[in-house]
């Protein structure tokens, strides 16, 4: 297509799309100073005082993260307006640009105290769950009279008491034979 061609006003395409462009850009930057003026607000408008170490931690490490994503778009719309302009630019470059965005993002907010704290308590309040879930499987198996895995062990533990028993009992028997065939 040649800037030659016109759109239904007149205008040449290449304009056009020009105009489209920086429209895009200028709104795209707009969002992005909105988005970051509201989270310092947000974050000024915090009491740090009351808030205990944790959970300021983990506002810092959201608000780290936060900024990774917002240079990740603005290194997009870079790449955007570099495409618009002629650039051959792989979408690969893209992929990567968010991947390594959401990788370094991940590890801002993992890496705080806050997020330790979160999954330790997910972590214990699972833990409980199973113990929960194997108590009523116990139960279940109980009341319908099938064997639980403590009836199972048991059954094992008195059985390796018994052969151990049986050992002692053949040992004292092969004395005893062994003595009754010394006298004889």
């Amino acid at each position: 297509m040649s800037d030659t061609t016109q759109t239904a006003t007149g205008e040449p395409f290449g304009a056009y799309f020009e105009q489209l462009n920086q429209s895009f850009a200028e709104a795209f930057e707009q969002n992005m100073r909105m988005q970051t003026e509201f989270l310092d607000s947000w974050r000024e408008s915090l009491d740090e005082s009351s808030l205990d170490e944790q959970t300021v931690d983990g506002m810092a490490g959201v608000s780290r993260a936060y900024e990774v994503w917002m240079e990740a778009a603005d290194a997009q719309q870079e790449l955007i307006t570099d495409s618009l302009r002629g650039e051959d630019i792989e979408l690969e470059t893209f992929r990567d640009l968010y991947v390594n965005a959401a990788n370094e993002a991940f590890k801002e907010v993992m890496g705080t105290t806050a997020f330790a704290a979160a999954t330790g308590q997910t972590v214990g309040e699972m833990l409980e769950a199973s113990e929960q879930l194997e108590a009523m499987n116990r139960e279940t198996l109980q009341s319908v009279g099938f064997a639980t895995e403590a009836d199972i062990t048991e059954v094992g533990e008195r059985l390796v008491e018994l052969e151990r028993r049986q050992h002692t009992l053949e040992t004292k028997l092969d004395q005893v034979i062994e003595m009754l065939e010394d006298d004889s």
